[in-house]
């Protein structure tokens, strides 16, 4: 079953009407209550259905190769498309559009990054890197990291790292000394 513009004046049965009934394109178009245009396009035509109103010529600034380099680079790299844009345009063709690159990469199927993504980490074997585990909001981690004694220090300092797990938030503290971090965590 063919889909029928809803302001289309034709059907495909009048249209195979059109194709049968005899007389001049002028009595034809008045019989059907159509434009002698439109009594000329079906009569000359084979078929009584509809054609795709896309271009049979895709209007790009990419040649077919300068696409498959792109192609190539989204599939090495993994580049976000405003990334692989930059790119092109740096070293491809100056004149590539973001919505032609876009458009080249729904033709090769390869749109999707996520997608993308699983796929090669499926094809390589790679183990999927896990994420952190959901903790309620007041559980606090903390990293602490000794920093490089410089030659005019007198002693080492440590870097603290605290981060909430709940709402991710962190909070990084250089400056502070031993007694203040011990004496926070005996508070816990």
């Amino acid at each position: 079953m063919s889909h029928i513009h809803p302001q289309a004046r034709t059907t495909p049965k009048t249209r195979v009407e059109i194709q049968q009934a005899t007389g001049t394109l002028k009595e034809i178009a008045e019989r059907f209550n159509v434009s002698t245009n439109t009594a000329r396009k079906w009569r000359s035509r084979p078929d009584s259905q509809d054609r795709s109103h896309r271009p049979h010529v895709l209007s790009t600034t990419l040649s077919p190769a300068e696409e498959a380099i792109a192609v190539e680079l989204r599939k090495m790299l993994l580049l976000p498309l405003d990334d692989l844009l930059v790119i092109t345009r740096e070293f491809i063709n100056a004149k590539a559009s973001r919505a032609g690159l876009d458009r080249c990469l729904r033709r090769h199927g390869i749109s999707d990054l996520n997608k993308l993504r699983q796929q090669q980490s499926q094809e390589s074997g790679q183990i999927k890197v896990k994420s952190f585990k959901d903790y309620e909001p007041g559980f606090v981690h903390i990293d602490i990291k000794y920093l490089p004694q410089m030659p005019d220090e007198s002693q080492r300092r440590y870097l603290f790292v605290a981060i909430d797990r709940g709402s991710s938030s962190f909070s990084v503290d250089p400056n502070t000394d031993n007694s203040d971090f011990l004496a926070c965590l005996s508070v816990q």
